[in-house]
Order: C-alpha cells, then structure tokens, then sequence
C-alpha cells in the first residue's frame, strides 16, 4: 500500500522533524503508524498515513460513532448524551461569534447530520458536506438533510457564507493548505470560522501518551496545538479571536484510552481520569482534551 511521507512541518515549515512515538489503530485495522514531531514548532502529524484513495478502509467500523451513529456499548450511550448538551452550546457559540440569528452555514464533515439539524432549527440556511456515503443517508433518513459530498465545495461562489464549521474534521483533511484556502474563498469578508480538534498537548494526552484515544491514526493525520493551530491559520489569513475549552471530550477521549489501554473498568476509570484533567483544564484551558478555535476572515 502507497504512503503519505511528509518532509516538512505543515505549520512552520521546518524540516527538523522527528519520530515521538508509535500509535495502534484501535478502531479498524490493529495496524501501528508513527507519529513525528516538529521540534522547531511542536506541531504532530501522522507519518506515513496511507495516501488519500487508500484511506476509506480504516473508516469502515462499525465502531467509528461520526459514521455509524452507533450506540451500543456505555460509552457510546454516554457521548450521545453528551453530544446533545454539545449541539446547543455549538448553535449558541455560531450565534455569538458571528451576530447573526440566522444566515448562510457551511458545515464540513457533517457526519450524521446532528449539528446541521441543530441548526437548520435555529433558522439558519444550512449546506452540508461528508465524504462518507453510510453517513450521508443517515443524515436523510434521520433527519431529510441531504449532504453533498466534497467535491461539491468547487461549486460555491466566493463569499458564499456567513460561516463556516468544522467540528473534529480538521484533523482528518489531506490536503491541508487547499482546505484553508477553499474556506477562505467560501467564506464572507469577516465571515467565520469555528474549528474543534483535539488538543496533543492536553492533560490526558500527556498521561496516557501512545494510547491516547485522540491520536486516532490513521483517521487523524494531523495533531494540533493551540500554537501550532494558530500557526496554520496565520499561514492562509485567519485571525484567532477566541479559543474554548471541551470540558466533556476528556471524560470520553480517557474511557477509550482506557480500553485501548487493557485497563479493568474502562468507564469508571476513565470518568476519574476525565474528571482529573476537566479540574487541570479549568486553571488553564490549553490542557483541555479537546478545544473549539474562532478564527475570522479579516
């Protein structure tokens, strides 16, 4: 199988660039990837990751929840719990930073059509894009919302939207400079742009290390910091107005790592560890498991 060798730092453009640690695929294949450092910028990235055409496989699980809307098992159960809370909180955060109480929403990497349901009820004007096939009719049987696959972003005129998002999608894109570039062209002059992704540098990150369920690889290609998060945005225009802390992702993220850990007890355990980093990331926030960035086109 073909891989995807980076020579050089996405967010710095360094070529000082190391091996940091060894990563199981724990929820399609059993497979290890490598993930590398840069060491001038401390941004991580997946080496060695099958290329783009090759990738479909390792999302075939019946355990990849942004896909199969799966809810068997306790923690699952939990996140959609979870993700309920998550939905109104989201749809206020859009309100806020953009000012608006209704407009025109770009959602990419839609999954199973939740948010941009949320959404379309909070009277904005939604357009939804997921790669994944499985993914998109669930979307339209659950709730009529038909997604568009990816190459429909071309078909978009410059300045089409007010907003767009990106909820643990970012992470995921191959072609990360296009990508930013794309959402600049699609977006407003002082459109909107909100990002979550998991945070490499989080408490939980440092404690469970190589087991860390937010590694992901190969599905997460890239592993962001807030530095090298704004980073990448500075690089394609973007200013970073606000960053918020995902106080629950680390009670979620902490009960997979403890299952990919072999531990007894995964859930009870996980919830003390989640709980142990929620209290970190409420002195400082860039310890939290996850974080939301609200970048603007200026």
């Amino acid at each position: 199988m073909e891989r995807q060798y980076i020579s050089r730092c996405p967010a710095c453009g360094s070529d000082h660039i190391e091996k940091l640690l060894t990563a199981i695929d724990y929820t399609a294949t059993g497979e290890t990837f490598e993930v590398w450092e840069c060491k001038s910028c401390g941004m991580r990235f997946t080496q060695n990751a099958p290329i783009e055409q090759d990738a479909a496989r390792y999302y075939q699980s019946p355990d990849y929840i942004s896909h199969s809307d799966t809810r068997k098992g306790l923690v699952n159960k939990v996140y959609h719990y979870v993700r309920a809370i998550m939905l109104r909180r989201k749809a206020r955060l859009v309100k806020r930073a953009t000012g608006l109480s209704e407009g025109n929403l770009l959602d990419i990497g839609a999954g199973t059509g939740y948010f941009a349901n949320e959404m379309k009820h909070c009277g904005f004007y939604v357009n939804a894009i997921e790669p994944d096939k499985g993914a998109r009719e669930t979307a339209a049987r659950n709730f009529g919302i038909v997604e568009q696959e990816p190459a429909a972003l071309s078909k978009f005129g410059d300045g089409s939207f007010d907003v767009v998002t990106m909820w643990h999608v970012m992470e995921h894109v191959y072609r990360l400079p296009e990508e930013w570039q794309t959402i600049r062209r699609l977006l407003k002059d002082k459109g909107v742009l909100i990002v979550a992704v998991p945070n490499c540098i989080s408490a939980d990150a440092a404690h469970y290390k190589e087991k860390w369920a937010a590694y992901d690889v190969p599905r997460h290609l890239w592993h962001f910091s807030p530095y090298t998060m704004r980073l990448v945005a500075q690089q394609h225009g973007f200013c970073l107005e606000e960053i918020h802390p995902m106080p629950f992702d680390g009670f979620y993220v902490s009960m997979l790592s403890e299952k990919n850990s072999g531990a007894a007890l995964p859930f009870l355990r996980g919830c003390l560890r989640g709980l142990s980093c929620y209290l970190r990331a409420l002195c400082d926030k860039r310890y939290s498991s996850s974080l939301i960035y609200v970048f603007r086109k200026p």
